[in-house]
């Protein structure tokens, strides 16, 4: 594959070129955070005046359907109801036990619909002890649990695949539940399954979470004293690019490490000391490819510190309008899967405090409705897009396996090898 196929790498569109030249543009979906804004102190408004705000900010999420990119929610149900979800009523986990006393629960029907939330990515999270035994089967549990979510709550959640069908749900009144899986580990570094995952509904995947793949080096490896496994992405990494290109699977890029993101995005990486930050350069790549930074909540990413405000969030998503302009900025919360969220977004019911905040700062209803869910309908579109020219240019699956070389001894004992050199007994 790697003779016949180039591929350049830019921060949100990946452009690949074969023999008949035809080029092909994939947009990246980019679930992380901007570095710490150390702009001038954030401007509080008072009550009266911040609910006239409120009332306009709850308008627009009227008209535009908020999409959140991430959240925990089925690593929950996993955790507190082994994923047993045909009888449990979500509608209100404030007055249900361990939900109630869960610094982690930030999510149910109720306030799913008091914060006016209109599309949802549910994360497909397994943890990365599963890797090299269990990680496809569990992951494939995850997604089903999410299945069986919309199915158990028919009036609230609609399941949906494509940018189209979110606005679908969105006028009929539903939450569109779509699924990211978290972390490359879930797939056992095998196409095939990436390719069952999408046909399972799966419409990003983070590159790594924070355990390396054996084609994709993470975060944890750029800390001091540790060392880059693969120096990046190995050359079946960039395969896995070029499918996921092919599939019109959106690429989330948190939890990789520097190298990966330069092979991936050719940036640099500097300011805030934590590997899940976006510097500016990557910003401005952002802005020339028309690609979706989406801020996470966790507190630790907004301030690199214990404590923060709805402010602070609402400073990351100027920086980021500011360095790459309003089209390229999203929301991907991370609730349900941290113990700490900013003052004034404890949990998804209090997501209209955050846009009233960006209103009483000047934004204009247009700019608005981008970060709320119109600029993540248009890099799916573009995904979506990309998908088809390469379907219509006739552009098979890439169908390599990964080189046996390239696992590590620990995957060893679980792993059977390649069959294609191997003859069938008979007796």
């Amino acid at each position: 594959m790697y003779g016949k196929t180039s591929f350049q790498f830019t921060v949100v569109r990946v452009e690949a070129q074969s023999h008949t030249s035809s080029k092909f543009l994939n947009q990246t979906c980019i679930l992380l955070v901007a570095e710490r804004i150390l702009s001038s102190p954030s401007r509080r408004f008072d009550k009266v005046a911040f609910e006239k705000y409120l009332i306009k900010a709850r308008d627009v999420l009227d008209r535009v359907p908020l999409i959140d990119g991430h959240n925990d929610f089925p690593y929950s149900l996993r955790r507190y109801e082994n994923n047993q979800v045909g009888d449990l009523d979500i509608y209100d986990l404030t007055i249900v036990e361990p939900w109630a006393s869960s610094s982690s629960s930030h999510t149910d029907i109720n306030r799913l619909r008091q914060g006016k939330v209109g599309a949802q990515f549910w994360s497909a999270y397994v943890p990365c002890a599963t890797q090299y035994k269990d990680a496809i089967s569990k992951t494939w549990e995850q997604i089903d649990v999410i299945h069986r979510l919309v199915e158990a709550n028919p009036t609230t959640f609609a399941f949906v695949t494509s940018a189209q069908e979110i606005e679908d749900a969105f006028a009929q009144g539903k939450i569109g539940s779509m699924v990211g899986v978290e972390g490359g580990h879930s797939i056992g570094s095998s196409l095939a399954v990436l390719r069952m995952m999408y046909d399972m509904g799966v419409r990003y995947m983070t590159m790594t979470h924070s355990c390396p793949t054996p084609w994709a080096d993470n975060s944890q490896l750029d800390d001091p004293g540790n060392v880059p496994i693969h120096d990046g992405l190995t050359p079946f990494g960039r395969t896995m690019v070029a499918e996921m290109n092919r599939l019109g699977m959106l690429i989330d890029l948190s939890h990789v490490s520097r190298k990966t993101m330069r092979d991936v995005l050719a940036i640099t990486y500097a300011l805030c000391n934590n590997t899940r930050n976006v510097p500016d350069d990557i910003l401005q790549l952002v802005a020339q490819s028309g690609g979706v930074v989406m801020v996470n909540f966790f507190v630790s990413y907004i301030t690199c510190g214990l404590t923060a405000t709805v402010q602070d969030v609402a400073d990351h998503i100027e920086h980021i309008r500011n360095i790459a302009g309003v089209d390229n900025v999203g929301v991907g919360s991370d609730f349900n899967g941290v113990a700490r969220t900013p003052e004034g977004l404890k949990d998804v019911s209090e997501y209209p405090n955050l846009f009233a905040e960006l209103l009483a700062r000047g934004w204009t209803d247009s700019d608005l409705e981008k970060v709320v869910g119109l600029n993540l309908l248009r890099a799916l579109r573009g995904a979506e897009t990309v998908r088809d020219q390469m379907a219509a240019d006739g552009i098979k699956p890439f169908d390599e396996w990964i080189p046996q070389t390239d696992l590590p001894a620990e995957a060893q004992p679980c792993n059977t090898g390649e069959y294609k050199s191997q003859k069938l007994l008979t007796e």
